[in-house]
C-alpha cells in the first residue's frame, strides 16, 4: 500500500554491524573529494553522498558500507532516515597512506583558494596644476645637511670601496651636492638682497592702497545719486510696443561688490 505520509525513523539497535545491505550501486572512494573521506585507522567515516552527512564506514575489513544514520542533526525531534545512503556499501580501492599523501598536498591549493582580506584602496589626491605648485627655493643650509646625512650613509665617500687597481672610487652624487652647496653659499648675499628688495615691495604697494582706498570711496559716493537716478529712468518703459529686433537693455546697474544675478 501507497502513503503519502513523510517516513520517519524507526528505533534502532546499539549494534550497527548488521547483514543488510543497499541495493544501490557501490561507493568508489577514488571518486570522492578527499577532504570528504577520513581513512584514519579506528575512526573511518565519510560524506553520504545523498545527504551530505558525515557518517561511519563499518566492516572495513570485510564489506565496508555506511551505518545507518539520520538526515538531521542530532537531538533532533522525530529525525528522518536517510533511506538512500543506509548500509551502501564502499568500495574502498585508496590506501591510507595514498589518501593522507593527497590530502597533504591539496591542502596549500585549498589554502590559495581562499578569499583574502579585502584592504581598502586608499584614495588618491588630485593632482595640483602647474599655476598652482609653488616651489620651494633650496638654500644653501638645506644642501648641507643633505650632504652630511649622504656622507653618513655612503660608503664611496667613507673611502671603503674601490676599484680594480685599489684606488677609492669618487661618489658622483657627494661630488654633485658638493658642487650645489658651494654654488648656493656664493649666490646666498645675491638671493637674500632679492628677497629683501620684494618685500619692500610689496610693503610700499599695501602701504599705497590702504591710502587711496578711501578716496575711492569718496569718490563712489560723490556720484551715487545720478547712477540711482540714472537706474530709476532706465527701469521706466515707454508707452507703445517694445522694440522686437534690438538687444535688450540691461534693467540693473552692478556696482562694485554687488554679484551679478
Amino acid at each position: 500500500m501507497t502513503t503519502t505520509a513523510t517516513p520517519t525513523a524507526r528505533k534502532r539497535c546499539r549494534k550497527t554491524r548488521t547483514k543488510k545491505v543497499n541495493p544501490r550501486p557501490p561507493i568508489v572512494l577514488s571518486t570522492i573529494p578527499v577532504n570528504e573521506v577520513d581513512l584514519a585507522p579506528g575512526r573511518e567515516h565519510m560524506v553520504c553522498p545523498e545527504c551530505r552527512t558525515w557518517c561511519p564506514i563499518t566492516g572495513v575489513d570485510r564489506t565496508p558500507k555506511l551505518v545507518p544514520h539520520h538526515t538531521d542533526p542530532a537531538g533532533t525531534p522525530n529525525p528522518r532516515r536517510c533511506m538512500a545512503g543506509t548500509d551502501r556499501r564502499v568500495t574502498i580501492d585508496i590506501t591510507v597512506e595514498d589518501w593522507r599523501r593527497v590530502l597533504v598536498e591539496a591542502r596549500p591549493t585549498i589554502a590559495s583558494r581562499r578569499a583574502t582580506k579585502v584592504l581598502p584602496k586608499p584614495k588618491a589626491t588630485a593632482a595640483l596644476a602647474t599655476s598652482q605648485i609653488s616651489p620651494t627655493p633650496l638654500s644653501a643650509d638645506a644642501v648641507r645637511r643633505t650632504f652630511r646625512q649622504h656622507q653618513q650613509q655612503c660608503r664611496a665617500c667613507a673611502g671603503e670601496i674601490t676599484g680594480r687597481d685599489g684606488l677609492p672610487l669618487p661618489c658622483r652624487d657627494g661630488e654633485r651636492l658638493a658642487v650645489t652647496f658651494l654654488r648656493l653659499l656664493r649666490q646666498e648675499p645675491r638671493r637674500r638682497a632679492v628677497r629683501e628688495f620684494f618685500a619692500q615691495e610689496r610693503r610700499r604697494l599695501d602701504r599705497q592702497y590702504a591710502v587711496a582706498a578711501p578716496a575711492r570711496a569718496t569718490q563712489w559716493s560723490a556720484v551715487l545719486p545720478k547712477v540711482t537716478d540714472a537706474d530709476a529712468r532706465r527701469a521706466h518703459l515707454p508707452a507703445g510696443d517694445a522694440p522686437t529686433e534690438s538687444p535688450a537693455v540691461p534693467l540693473t546697474t552692478l556696482r562694485p561688490g554687488q554679484p551679478a544675478s
